[in-house]
């Protein structure tokens, strides 16, 4: 039972590595798949089987096995913008690189089976976030502020936009141009969220403020099949889960209404199952379409009308 969702997760990305590496003919694929799908199983394995004062080891495993590849290998040595401005400058040259197949299979199609499971198991920007000390959150900031990342991932569009059809502007896409667009943009998102984290007491500050991949990530993970479940029978409320998750959300209002965790901000780092102390919460497959986000804001917040999203109202702690 503790290997059921590792296993399924690795057989998904080894049937992905088979079909690509068949259906094109190059051996990259079936290494480049099968490698992150091996590696974020292997985390999720030691997590299952490591004492609970010791579980965050196993996802900090699986988040540097494949955020130091997706970054040292795929872009610092192959030369690969791997950032989301790499992503659109690929699509607008028609070129299918690695920048390309990764942001389709985890950000965009992937998400539909594992959520945000990306951003818990294997961001190359949260392999440094989470090493910062400040991992239970005291709260949000007013719903506003999650718009931030709405309007990044819109100038990092109209940056690349701009510069292809206004200023004809072309790069070799594993030159040294390609190299020093990835080397700036990891540069800035690990300053920014660095200084987000110090200065709002909150690793995960970043990811809910500013990140654009966030935006891709939430729409996708909607009609996510696997999310946090848990038996309103043993809940007791004692909220546990919420206080030390990393994203704010008031997870047993989800339990009690007899729902697993809808909201789109779930990351799956699985803190609330580790720390419930009725061990009420696991990780579950079925098809409940999310978005609603239930969340806690700091101490004086008034959360608006509706959640950042659009969907629902979300809950003050």
């Amino acid at each position: 039972m503790k290997l059921r969702v590792p296993l399924i997760i690795v057989a998904a990305f080894w049937v992905l590595a088979v079909i690509m590496w068949q259906s094109s003919g190059h051996l990259f694929y079936l290494f480049n798949f099968a490698y992150i799908g091996t590696s974020v199983g292997l985390g999720m394995g030691v997590y299952s089987f490591l004492p609970r004062n010791k579980k965050p080891w196993g996802r900090r495993l699986a988040l540097f096995l494949v955020g130091g590849y997706m970054l040292g290998v795929l872009g610092l040595l192959a030369r690969e913008n791997m950032q989301i401005e790499g992503f659109f400058y690929l699509l607008l040259a028609g070129v299918f690189a690695g920048a390309v197949m990764h942001y389709f299979v985890a950000k965009i199609f992937g998400p539909v089976l594992f959520g945000r499971a990306w951003c818990g198991w294997a961001c190359w920007t949260a392999m440094v976030l989470d090493l910062l000390p400040f991992a239970r959150s005291g709260g949000r900031l007013p719903a506003r502020y999650g718009y931030i990342r709405y309007l990044h991932f819109a100038l990092s569009l109209a940056l690349i936009l701009v510069l292809w059809f206004i200023y004809d502007y072309r790069m070799d896409p594993w030159g040294k141009t390609s190299l020093y667009w990835l080397l700036a943009g990891n540069l800035f998102y690990y300053g920014a969220g660095i200084g987000l984290a110090f200065y709002l007491r909150d690793n995960r500050a970043f990811c809910k403020y500013l990140c654009p991949i966030a935006v891709l990530l939430k729409l996708s993970s909607r009609l996510s099949l696997l999310k946090i479940a848990g038996d309103p029978e043993r809940c007791t409320n004692c909220g546990a889960c919420a206080k030390t998750c990393p994203m704010d959300i008031m997870i047993p209002q989800y339990i009690l209404n007899r729902q697993r965790v809808l909201s789109t901000e779930c990351i799956f780092c699985q803190t609330c199952v580790n720390v419930c102390p009725q061990q009420t919460l696991a990780l579950a497959w079925g098809f409940d379409p999310g978005g609603q986000d239930r969340l806690i804001f700091l101490p004086g917040v008034v959360p608006g009308s509706a959640a950042e999203d659009g969907t629902t109202t979300a809950s003050q702690s």
